[in-house]
């Protein structure tokens, strides 16, 4: 008999809809019988395509004994981690508190009120891994429960203290120094791993922001920055944690090499690092890296895409029951895709592989030859060779289809999904694709369209119902997204949702004090009002808030918006510096702070063909820190405040270069503007 779950629309939570544990969502019913029957709660968080956690839902919670004992002496509370950060956020600082270490499946016991008192990750169902097994830990917190429930209590109290002050932004009184950046660089290659490529050691995952800050690094001069990131970029695209066939990245590699994939796909890995190769490929000129980038592109709208343009949150790790089952080749089956022996050597040339196997007796695809390698080995051009490769990805590609699908978590998620429309804007733009663009315009008509209504913003959606108040991550990721989308298509609407978002970010999340909450003022209350700083897998919420503000001020001459990041930044500076790899987006923002963003405003027909090389003539090379604007005339009343009270020079369309509100005189040629954005900006007009 389903429990209380079977109401809830998150593929997660609907996976153990059917358990014999009394499962209840966070809602005020399960707190409710908590305090009145006076009973600890379990909470256990996760998300659909954790492997660990399927493992532990097989295990434990399928277990009637288990639930049984579970449902006598626990109100039990299971969480979508993704549907609810804010939860996620202030539990795994408890557990990381109680215990040094955090991770998902998160098991944590809390009081009625909910204070946390115990926690951990994955509990095994019999004694292993040196770990209690989960039985044991439900009878020690029941027993301790039973007999001495006002120390438990009070260290409950303690932790929760913890929390809030953990919670607590570092005060603003650190001067900005634009030599920061340069040491947060220096940092950086100084961590790198010049071997293998990344940082740190296995499980090794990707740093597309740290990658990005060293792009910026890269465009100012900074040449190690540059040779750092074109090594990482390079070592990653080799295959093995991304997927060689179909495109896209897996969650992390497993072991130094970036070889072994966990084989999960998340849409937030994708979007951030097709972004970071597709600046890459602009910055190095390394074709290979566009290549990347549109493969992991075309794969994001080949496997994670709604019809109505909303984007899935990830694939699981397994199909059949078999982590990475879906991805794995055996010679045997390599031959029948490809029965021409000429075909197969050329292919395993590029990707050796065994009847061993590197991984469970079955192949994961790994590049050995660069594609000049590979042309010098079968002496034919490199274009030759290239095309050659591609038709090979293709049948294999073809023939991979028929295989069970690794299963699809097919919420939407605001956050992930206007991550994902930047770099799909980004691309149309710098790459000139009209289906980039279309993916980009009908994602943001998508969440526009269903989850923003009343001048509110939800999270999550899915099978046609929105739920849950959006957070501060999805408010400042979806202003960067519809500004990314408006300097590719610059239709007012997006500049004016855009616009009304910043208002409602900064009135319903701003903390008085320094920076912003991750939670709106009106959300249901917790033990403590979430605010992350550091970026971890995704940007923090208020890094990215400091972006989205920084470009907003840009478009609209809002000093007030400037000064709420300055103080953030100076916040946040001196721990910057210190743990790059942390703050990474963070280092954007500074990036920008010192830089001062660049305003280009254009007008002019824009069906006239000068109007169209003057735009394009913006994006011809990786303008980090610039913001462009563009209309006919009459500009419209929703337009960016940039195009105000400017004409056209000549009768023809017109470009004006600004910076620090200070403009250079306005042009008419391509060939001016080109000028004017490659040097720094003189004298006021």
């Amino acid at each position: 008999m389903p429990n209380h779950l079977a109401n809830e629309n998150s593929p997660y939570l609907l996976q153990h809809a059917d358990n014999p544990v009394d499962w209840y969502p966070w809602d005020q019913a399960a707190l409710d019988r908590a305090r009145q029957e006076n009973k600890p709660v379990f909470l256990s968080i996760g998300y659909a395509a954790c492997h660990w956690c399927h493992v532990m839902a097989h295990e434990s919670f399928e277990d009637a004994r288990i639930a049984a004992f579970m449902n006598e002496h626990f109100v039990n509370i299971k969480v979508d981690r993704e549907e609810r950060p804010d939860l996620d956020s202030i539990y795994m600082s408890a557990v990381v508190a109680m215990t040094g270490q955090g991770g998902w499946p998160m098991s944590v016991f809390l009081t009625p009120q909910g204070e946390p008192f115990f926690g951990g990750t994955y509990y095994p169902p019999v004694r292993r891994y040196n770990m209690p097994s989960f039985s044991e830990v439900l009878a020690g917190v029941q027993r301790a429960w039973a007999e001495d429930q006002a120390q438990v209590v009070v260290s409950a109290q303690k932790v929760s203290q913890y929390i809030q002050q953990v919670n607590q932004t570092p005060t603003a009184d650190s001067e900005l120094h634009p030599d920061s950046l340069e040491s947060a660089a220096q940092a950086l290659v100084q961590a790198y791993d010049w071997k293998y490529g990344g940082w740190g050691s296995a499980p090794k995952f990707p740093q597309p922001m740290a990658i990005e800050f060293l792009l910026r690094q890269a465009v100012k001069g900074d040449s190690v920055a540059r040779d750092v990131a074109a090594h990482n970029l390079s070592a990653m695209a080799r295959g093995g944690m991304y997927d060689a066939i179909g495109g896209g990245f897996a969650r992390y590699s497993t072991d130094n090499e970036w070889l072994v994939p966990h084989f999960e796909k998340m849409l937030y890995d994708n979007a951030q690092l097709a972004l970071a190769y597709l600046h890459g490929y602009l910055v190095l000129g390394d074709e290979e890296l566009r290549r990347t980038c549109q493969a992991t592109l075309d794969f994001i709208v080949r496997e994670m895409t709604h019809p109505a343009g909303g984007f899935y949150s990830s694939l699981d790790a397994d199909s059949e029951g078999v982590e990475g089952k879906y991805y794995l080749w055996t010679p045997t089956q390599i031959q029948y895709a490809l029965p021409d022996p000429a075909d197969y050597e050329f292919f395993t040339s590029v990707y050796p592989v065994s009847e061993r196997g590197n991984f469970e007796g079955s192949n994961i695809l790994q590049r050995q030859l660069t594609n000049q390698q590979l042309a010098e080995k079968f002496a034919i051009p490199i274009d030759d060779a290239i095309n050659r490769l591609d038709s090979l990805h293709q049948r294999l590609l073809d023939a991979r289809q028929p295989r069970i699908r690794p299963g699809t978590d097919d919420k939407i998620l605001v956050a992930w999904n206007a991550l994902t429309l930047i770099a799909f804007a980004e691309a149309a733009r710098y790459l000139q694709n009209p289906d980039y663009l279309a993916a980009a315009q009908a994602n943001a008509t998508f969440l526009l369209d269903q989850l923003y209504s009343a001048d509110r913003l939800l999270r999550s959606w899915r099978a046609g119902t929105p739920r849950h108040s959006a957070y501060l991550e999805d408010h400042a990721s979806l202003i960067l997204g519809l500004l990314a989308l408006y300097q590719s298509d610059p239709d007012p609407a997006w500049f004016a949702a855009a616009e009304n978002l910043t208002h409602q970010m900064v009135e319903h999340f701003r903390d008085p004090q320094v920076g912003f909450y991750d939670t709106r003022d009106d959300n249901d209350p917790l033990i403590t009002r979430p605010k992350d700083l550091q970026d971890n897998a995704t940007p923090s919420g208020n890094a990215l808030a400091a972006s989205a503000l920084l470009r907003m001020a840009a478009y609209t001459g809002n000093n007030q918006l400037a000064r709420i990041v300055e103080s953030m930044l100076s916040a946040i500076q001196p721990q910057a510096v210190r743990y790059p790899t942390a703050f990474a987006q963070w280092l954007c923002a500074l990036d920008d702070q010192f830089s001062t963003i660049r305003e280009v405003a254009i007008l002019g027909d824009p069906q006239d063909p000068l109007t169209l090389a003057l735009w394009h003539t913006i994006w011809a090379h990786y303008r980090p820190s610039l913001v462009a604007a563009a209309s006919n005339l009459p500009v419209p009343g929703d337009a960016p405040p940039l195009l105000r009270q400017r004409g056209l020079i000549n009768s023809r369309p017109t470009a004006y270069v600004c910076q620090n509100f200070a403009c250079l005189r306005p042009v008419n040629l391509p060939a001016e503007l080109a000028q004017q954005l490659a040097a720094s900006p003189s004298s006021p007009s």
